[in-house]
This record gives structure tokens, sequence and C-alpha cells, in this order.
């Protein structure tokens, strides 16, 4: 199997997180990581080559210090990587990014591609949707386990109360839930050997790609304000009647 798994790099969770003047971003405020729901993705990935044999690719849409997410995939043990970077790229929304990457991903070619729910950052949720709109392959998404039988794919789809046993012909696009493997941790021998994996480069020219970028955004970011601070609750002391003022505030916020 030829699998094409899906990371990007997001500014770290507990680090500040800022966007710049014209509403994107700004990716060098702080620490960055491969987003974690994508190192999942990847331990996927790991575990049907190993059971199926084949090749794992990972592709990157970002920055050229999005090439650090690369290489943590690459030390957990995928083959070869694929980056996707030009400054023509920048402040592209989840339309334009979906478009590029299926253009990226029709260079590797594959049998199955991975990708995580939704990104931690930008968490529209959309673009495994429109790869496989792009891609004409069938989708199946939030799973919390994968299988291969051949040429099916088999999952658990999360859904409301439990989950549903879905499968799709290959090849087929499924993006994975957080309630899915965890990933490995990259050993010694890992790190020391992805740096010799091949990392291919690729520009929206070398795609064909045009009508890119923040500019030629379908959406974008108007305006912006910090979140407010959050006010004190409200304080019931036990004087014999704090059960009845507790159910008061609850029917008051309609939470009873």
């Amino acid at each position: 199997m030829n699998i094409a798994v899906l990371v990007k790099q997001v500014p770290d969770t507990y680090a500040e997180r800022r966007l710049k003047d014209d509403g994107t971003l700004d990716r060098d405020a702080g620490e960055a990581v491969i987003d974690e729901i994508d190192s999942r993705g990847v331990e996927v990935a790991l575990q049907l080559a190993e059971q199926h044999g084949g090749e794992v690719t990972v592709v990157t849409m970002g920055p050229q210090r999005a090439t650090e997410a690369l290489r943590k995939a690459l030390a957990m043990g995928a083959d070869k990587a694929v980056h996707l970077v030009d400054d023509a790229l920048a402040g592209s929304d989840a339309w334009q990014t979906s478009a590029a990457l299926a253009a990226a991903l029709r260079t590797v070619g594959f049998d199955l591609v991975i990708t995580g729910n939704e990104a931690s950052d930008g968490m529209t949720g959309t673009v495994p949707a429109m790869l496989a709109e792009r891609l004409g392959l069938p989708q199946v998404t939030s799973a919390r386990k994968v299988t291969v039988d051949g040429t099916t794919l088999s999952a658990e789809k999360l859904i409301d109360g439990g989950y549903a046993e879905v499968t799709a012909p290959l090849p087929a696009l499924v993006s994975v839930s957080e309630k899915i493997a965890d990933p490995r941790y990259p050993n010694f021998k890992g790190i020391m050997a992805a740096k010799k994996k091949p990392v291919q480069t690729l520009s929206a020219a070398d795609l064909g790609l045009s009508n890119t970028g923040g500019a030629n955004a379908a959406s974008r970011v108007v305006s912006s304000a910090p979140k407010p601070p959050r006010e004190a609750g409200q304080k019931i002391t036990d004087d014999g009647t704090a059960g009845a003022k507790v159910a008061e505030f609850l029917a008051t916020e309609r939470l009873i």
C-alpha cells in the first residue's frame, strides 16, 4: 500500500497565539509542533504499512519551518515527505488549501489518504471533505479504528452514543479522531534515520496553482478581539437554604 498522511505544523497549545495585522496567524510568535491528531494519523499509517507492506509518505503545506513537523513524522517511521512551500500560498483559506494539497497528492500517488478530523489552529474541519471531493474519493470521517482487507477499508466511525461500522473501497480518504491509536515516540535510531530520508519540496508553480494566498482567499478574518476576562462566580453560603439557591441559579441559567 502507498499511504499518504497529511500533517500540519501548528502553534503549541500552551504557547501564546497571535494574529498578524492582516488577520492571519503569526506562526513565528511562539513554539510550533506537529498537530497531535496528525501524529495519530501517522501512527495509523505506520501500523497499516507494518501489517500489509508498502510506503508511508507525509505531506504538508506551510512555511519553511514546517519541515520540522515532517522530520518528526519521518523519525516516527514514515518513509519520505513532500513539503508544499511557497510564499504565494501564505494566507490561503480552506478552499485554496484543499486545492493545493489535492494537487500535491496527485504527484505522490496513493492507495489511502489519512488526515486528522480538523487542525487545532484553524478548526474548520472542512479540508478532508474538500480533498475527497477534489480527488474523487470515498471519505470515512471521525474514525476511531481503521483496518484494511484487500481493497476494502473498514472503520469504526464515531457517532452520538457510540460508533458505526463503515466500509469503503480503496483508494479512499479517512479522517481520524482523537480516539484512535496513540502515536509512538521517535527513538534515537529513528531520529538519526530521519535526517537521511528524502523531503521533496514543491512550489505553487510546480503544481500549476494560481489565485493562491490571502489576497485571493474567499474567506478572511476581518476583525478580532481578545477573550474577555473571566468574571467572578457567585458564592453561596449554606445557611440551610443553599440547595434552593443553587436550584434557583441553575433554573435562571436554563440548566435545569
